[in-house]
């Protein structure tokens, strides 16, 4: 992340399908300044709203959260990164020994992208 501020901000979303209105300490956030937005929560933490520079959801928060200003990175590098670093003759077994392998057409690339979802998620 490229900012983080720790103070406590009053923030308040309201989106409905692609648009959202965004206010941070009372002041509306220009429309255009955004492209996304996330809101996380830990038990014992304050919220964190992270705004992404340059998504959509339906969702109203209103509320005290610290507040984040993030790049929305290009998934490109991390997924190139990732699959470099799988070993295909594992991977092909894996997929092979799924329970949920099927027998038809497509079968067995199927199984592989499963395989490789979960392993992504760090299953």
């Amino acid at each position: 992340m490229d900012h983080i501020d720790e103070k406590l901000h009053s923030v308040r979303i309201t989106a409905r399908g692609p648009k959202a209105a965004i206010e941070i300490d009372g002041r509306r956030v220009d429309p255009g300044a955004f492209k996304g937005y996330a809101i996380s929560h830990q038990e014992g933490e304050p919220p964190q709203v992270v705004l992404y520079t340059g998504g959509y959801a339906e969702t109203v928060f209103e509320g005290l959260a610290r507040v984040a200003v993030a790049d929305a990175s290009d998934p490109g590098p991390a997924a190139v990164a990732f699959l470099t670093a799988i070993d295909a003759e594992e991977l092909e077994r894996a997929a092979l020994a799924r329970p949920d392998l099927g027998t038809g057409p497509r079968s067995l690339t199927e199984a592989m992208l499963t395989q490789l979802q979960e392993w992504a998620r760090g299953h």
